[in-house]
């Protein structure tokens, strides 16, 4: 046998039977990784042989380990095939193109995450993979099969429960203080308490009610971690929630998933793309979506087009929010929505006026929102006020403005959030067209003290 690193046949084999491929499937995509590279393999009772020898470790396929590869879609060494890369290789954004293969991906960015020594909290978002992953969606076929059991061990509902109580605590903790506290206690809770159940086995209700939740619990992940800044990591748990959705068989998760993604991508300035990642949710979910959703995912389509400065796009975006939203029905809705009420609507009217330059509709529309959270939502309500502020300055007063905008920070003392800091930058580059105003040269001495304010630009 060719002598190699580290050959591991046992799990060239398991790959196979993971899939339920035969040999002859295998062989057929074989032929075609051959083919891209215009080169020809032997007939199909020969490579079946050569195949028996791989799995059975008689024999290293020397000449077919990149065949393998691209068949299989892993890496040699995830395939037995070599030993891992010396250098550190980053999860994966792309899609898993299965159950078990979505089982792996997520487990191994829960274990990255939580050991990594910055580069993957530093990656920057794949521009693809917000036009690759809601495609792979889209065209799924239905009926997905849940991922072959690796554990004796049986879930039952009562370990769903468990996680669910689990997240939900953590959903609190994030909308009162922010991603940048509870992230790193939420992941590692995935990873040691929740890992070993999505390989355990289950009825069909139990596994989808399973993969639901850890769904929800991934979506959490991203979302704490777009909020702390890690925008390419927030993208790979974006991804891996959208897929384990689709095993879950939750069309209306995954489409709020999806306008999760384009709320991230508006963030980061990618509009074009938002804007269809909020297209895709519509269309994903027209006939599984609830009115508030789909209000929800005009609302993100609408928020796109604002920074776009499309007026009249943005427009028909909020009239269709504002339409689809007045049929609303909260006992319809999943529990995950519940969040998106009257003020939420209004406080994205705000966010695209204000981005329009309509700085009255803008001010109008914040106001409204503010005041009726009880405190659940402080994050919300910063964001709400720093809207405020900033249509507060595109009016000319200044002193208005300083002074909603020292409540916001007021509001946020407790947050640790990188988003919050990007809308004060964005405050304090309104701001300059005041040098010397008496109001803003004692706001700028006040908010010195405040740790948000410091942490801007």
């Amino acid at each position: 046998m060719t002598n190699t690193p580290t050959y591991r046949p046992e799990l060239l084999r398991a790959e196979r039977e993971r899939r339920e491929w035969s040999k002859t499937r295998l062989i057929y995509a074989l032929r075609q990784a051959a083919a891209e590279e215009h080169r020809t393999i032997p007939a199909d009772e020969t490579l079946k042989r050569n195949i028996a020898r791989w799995e059975n470790g008689h024999a290293y396929p020397t000449e077919y380990v990149s065949y393998l590869v691209k068949a299989y879609g892993k890496p040699a060494h995830m395939l037995g095939l070599g030993d891992p890369p010396s250098g550190t290789e980053l999860p994966s954004v792309a899609y898993p193109a299965t159950a078990d293969d979505s089982v792996d991906e997520i487990s191994r960015l829960w274990r990255a995450d939580l050991h990594d020594s910055g580069e993957l909290l530093s990656a920057t978002p794949d521009l693809s993979a917000w036009q690759s992953a809601p495609f792979a969606w889209l065209v799924a076929p239905s009926g997905v099969v849940l991922p072959q059991p690796r554990e004796r061990t049986e879930v039952g509902m009562s370990d769903v429960e468990a996680i669910r109580a689990t997240v939900d605590m953590f959903v609190d903790m994030d909308n009162r203080f922010g991603g940048g506290h509870g992230r790193r206690a939420l992941v590692q809770y995935l990873d040691s308490d929740v890992r070993e159940l999505l390989n355990a086995r289950s009825t069909e209700h139990v596994g989808r009610a399973l993969f639901a939740t850890v769904a929800e619990g991934t979506l959490l992940a991203a979302w704490m971690s777009y909020d702390s800044g890690h925008h390419g990591l927030a993208q790979r748990y974006f991804v891996q929630a959208l897929r384990l959705a689709q095993t879950a068989d939750d069309r209306r998760l995954a489409g709020s998933i999806l306008s999760a993604m384009s709320h991230q991508a508006t963030f980061l300035g990618r509009y074009a793309e938002a804007a269809n990642l909020a297209r895709a949710a519509l269309l994903g979910t027209q006939r599984h979506g609830t009115a508030t959703m789909s209000a929800q995912f005009h609302a993100m389509e609408a928020r796109a087009l604002a920074r776009l400065g499309d007026d009249a796009g943005c427009s028909a975006a909020l009239s269709a929010a504002m339409s689809t939203f007045d049929r609303h029905n909260p006992g319809e809705d999943p529990e995950f929505i519940g969040y998106f009420d009257e003020a939420e609507l209004s406080a994205e009217f705000g966010h695209c006026f204000r981005d329009l330059s309509q700085a009255g509709q803008a001010t109008s529309y914040a106001e409204l929102c503010l005041g009726g959270t009880d405190g659940k939502y402080v994050r919300s309500d910063f964001f709400a006020t720093m809207v405020l502020a900033d249509s507060l300055l595109d009016r000319g007063e200044p002193e208005q403005a300083c002074r909603a905008a020292m409540e916001a920070l007021d509001l946020g003392r407790q947050l640790k959030s990188a988003r919050c800091v990007a809308y004060l930058n964005e405050f304090r580059a309104r701001l300059d067209r005041f040098d010397g105003n008496a109001a803003v040269a004692e706001f700028l001495d006040q908010a010195q003290t405040h740790r948000l304010w410091q942490h801007s630009a």
